[in-house]
C-alpha cells in the first residue's frame, strides 16, 4: 500500500514557550511511537506541547507531558491525552544526548510535533538550558531592538 498522501502534511503543532523559556544548544527530528487514536488527534491539529519535556528510562528517550486530547470518534480504546509517548531515534543518538543531559544538567524539550511527507508524526527535539529571568529580558530587549533597526531601514529604502 502506497504511503498515506493527503492534506495532513501542513499540520505543525509548535511549542511557543520554549523559545522564551529555554536557550536551544542542538536540535534533532525524532520518530514518536502513537496509537491510532493519538495519530488521528494529531492529524486533526489537537495537541499542546506547553507543558512537555523528554526524560530517559532504561536508554530509552520519553516524552511526558504532551496533551494529545481523545479523539473525537474514539469509543473505549481510546487512548490516554497525557500519556508517555516512546522517542524513535538511534541508539548512538540515544547515548549522545543522555550523557550530555547526565554530565551538564540539560533538559531535553520538545519544540515542535509535525507531520512528514510520508504521513508519519514526527518531534523536532532540542537539547535546551533554562535561561534565567535576566537572560529573558536580554532577549526580548534584543527582540524589540532589531525590530526598531529593520522598521527604520524600511523607511529609508522607501
Amino acid at each position: 500500500m502506497p504511503p498515506m498522501k493527503s492534506d495532513t502534511s501542513n499540520i505543525v503543532i509548535k511549542n511557543r514557550r520554549a523559545s522564551h523559556d529555554y536557550e536551544f544548544i542542538e536540535k534533532l527530528i525524532a520518530g514518536i511511537k502513537l496509537t491510532g487514536t493519538e495519530i488521528k488527534s494529531i492529524r486533526a491539529g489537537k495537541a499542546t506541547l506547553t507543558d512537555s519535556f523528554c526524560a530517559f528510562r532504561n536508554g530509552e528517550l520519553f516524552v511526558t507531558g504532551m496533551h494529545i486530547p481523545e479523539y473525537y470518534w474514539g469509543n473505549l480504546n481510546n487512548h490516554d491525552p497525557l500519556g508517555e509517548r516512546k522517542l524513535l531515534l538511534t541508539r548512538k543518538e540515544l547515548r549522545r544526548w543522555e550523557r550530555k543531559v547526565n554530565e551538564t544538567g540539560l533538559t531535553i524539550i520538545v519544540t515542535k510535533v509535525f507531520i512528514n511527507e510520508r504521513g508519519l508524526a514526527k518531534a523536532e527535539i532540542a537539547l535546551a538550558r533554562g535561561k534565567k529571568q535576566y537572560d529573558k529580558r536580554q532577549t526580548i530587549k534584543k527582540r524589540d531592538h532589531d525590530r526598531e533597526m529593520d522598521h527604520h531601514t524600511k523607511e529609508r529604502i522607501k
